[in-house]
């Protein structure tokens, strides 16, 4: 078979007949739903790099991706090896495929799929805004941030109503979790039948917030004034900037554009004056391309939003390797843990609590599933609002922490850069605070002492302070993170270990 599939024959296309361990850019999808669109296969690849095309075998349940580089396929499908993705109930299988790459024809099953491809190219080099119609409802910046920080980390929120429509701007810390969140809500009701949200990029690249209240907020920026609950007048002249042109999708580049602007404008539809939102919106019911978006940040499901939970149960853990410090330095990473208590009767499961509920659902998003010590985590909102500590006198052989003093917090720094680095488990780890006199072989021999696997290493040419070390599957980088984050590395370095969203 040549190293182009070609699709001017897809219903007469066999697809892979092996079973391809050969890394390629080019991926086979399989087992899809029957009436899967292009735009949700295509949301597949988006958070792992930029998919170059696309070839859909809709008869055959099957699909072919094409990523920009061979190392973006190779991040992907590594990934969806521990996380298979589901779209509507359905598991999707990937491997990669026997091409090398893809060429396409005219056929109509085809244009629609360069149709699907060129609307997520348009975001990446251009600009949009988020939208839906409210004419009575008021919504606080946390719901709206309850509902999109699903995705990845929101760092500024700014409401406001307009011509009697609640509407709102939203920023994430990066834009492919913003094209995430797009593809995943926009179109989709809030309750069943009503609050339909529409979403578009905006013109903004980056919210200025003046106020931290209950019209506006900026996550990085703790120290902000309160204002009087109301949006600043510079609120009112973004707003008005972000929908110059309301609802209309603009690809019109803006200057030094890297990627897809990850400020987000947001009207919404009616129905939301109802007292208790934060339950409500437990009922929030994402079909199709959110399921896809979801799978394939690692999202398996939307877990169920109760107000302001930010304690976990994490269950189906391994009682005999699991420590709390061990589940305090890998929930760390996606906020500050505050407690960990292990269940003294059932040391299977522990309740995290994180010091709020934007970052609890962060880390259930991306650790629920993921494997540790030879067991997938299962992840979930607890009823428990806070941990408690044990009575005095009360021992609990150490199995209750209390972290809320700890110097290991990421997050504790006001606009600490550390929100833009969130990424889900790789098999890649990004290492920094290296002192001058550690070399290479010393950072391997240190990753490999714990019996892990050590496949690629590479320093940044620019800053020797870091470097990229990859293992050999998610679990070990987990497991070499937990081990050897923080390591002491001598001449006062410590090492700080996350996860990375390259590859070597």
């Amino acid at each position: 078979m040549s190293s182009a599939a070609n699709g001017n024959d897809s219903k007469k296309f066999k697809g892979d007949i092996r079973s391809p361990g050969i890394p390629s850019r080019v991926i086979h999808v399989r087992k899809l739903p029957a009436d899967i669109n292009e735009a949700e296969v295509i949301s597949l690849g988006l958070p792992f790099g930029k998919v170059t095309n696309l070839l859909m075998l809709k008869g055959k349940n099957q699909a072919f991706l094409e990523m920009n580089t061979e190392e973006a396929a190779q991040t992907m499908v590594s990934y969806y090896s521990s996380v298979t993705p589901v779209i509507r109930n359905h598991p999707i299988f990937m491997q990669y495929s026997n091409h090398k790459e893809l060429k396409t024809d005219n056929s109509p099953n085809q244009v629609r799929a360069q149709a699907a491809l060129q609307a997520v190219n348009a975001v990446q080099t251009g600009s949009m805004a988020i939208a839906g119609v409210d004419p009575t409802g008021s919504h606080g910046e946390v719901q709206i941030c309850q509902i999109f920080s699903k995705f990845g980390t929101v760092l500024k929120v700014i409401t406001f109503t307009k011509n009697n429509q609640f509407q709102a701007l939203l920023q994430f810390a990066d834009g492919i979790t913003a094209q995430h969140a797009k593809l995943a809500l926009d179109g989709q009701n809030i309750y069943n039948a009503c609050c339909t949200l529409r979403i578009s990029f905006s013109k903004l690249t980056s919210l200025n917030v003046k106020y931290n209240n209950d019209k506006s907020r900026d996550y990085t920026r703790p120290d902000l004034p309160t204002g009087d609950g109301q949006p600043a007048l510079e609120h009112h002249a973004m707003a008005a900037a972000a929908f110059a042109t309301p609802g209309i999708i603009s690809a019109a580049p803006y200057a030094s554009a890297h990627a897809f602007p990850p400020a987000f404008a947001i009207q919404q539809a009616a129905g939301l004056t109802m007292p208790g939102v934060p339950g409500a919106l437990a009922s929030l019911a994402i079909p199709g391309a959110a399921a896809a978006a979801a799978a394939a940040a690692g999202r398996l499901g939307f877990p169920s939003l109760s107000g302001g939970h930010c304690v976990m149960l994490v269950s189906n853990l391994n009682p005999e390797r699991v420590t709390p410090q061990c589940l305090f330095i890998l929930f760390g990473v996606y906020g500050d843990v505050i407690r960990v208590k292990i269940m003294f009767n059932k040391k299977e499961n522990a309740l995290v609590q994180m010091a709020d509920a934007t970052q609890a659902q962060l880390a259930m998003s991306h650790l629920n599933g993921q494997k540790l010590y030879g067991r997938a985590l299962r992840i979930t909102l607890s009823k428990h609002t806070t941990v408690q500590l044990p009575r005095e006198g009360h021992e609990d052989q150490g199995l209750t922490k209390d972290y809320s003093n700890s110097p290991l917090h990421r997050f504790k720094k006001p606009g600490s850069k550390n929100y833009s680095n969130i990424f889900p488990p790789s098999s890649t780890l990004h290492l920094s605070n290296i002192p001058p006199s550690v070399v290479e072989d010393d950072l391997k021999m240190l990753f490999a002492s714990s019996g892990a696997l050590v496949k690629n290493f590479k320093f940044f040419q620019k800053d020797r302070k870091m470097a990229l070390i990859q293992m050999s599957s998610v679990e070990e980088a987990i497991e070499s993170l937990i081990e050897f984050h923080n390591h002491d590395l001598g001449e006062n370095h410590h090492l700080r270990v996350s996860f990375s969203k390259s590859t070597i």
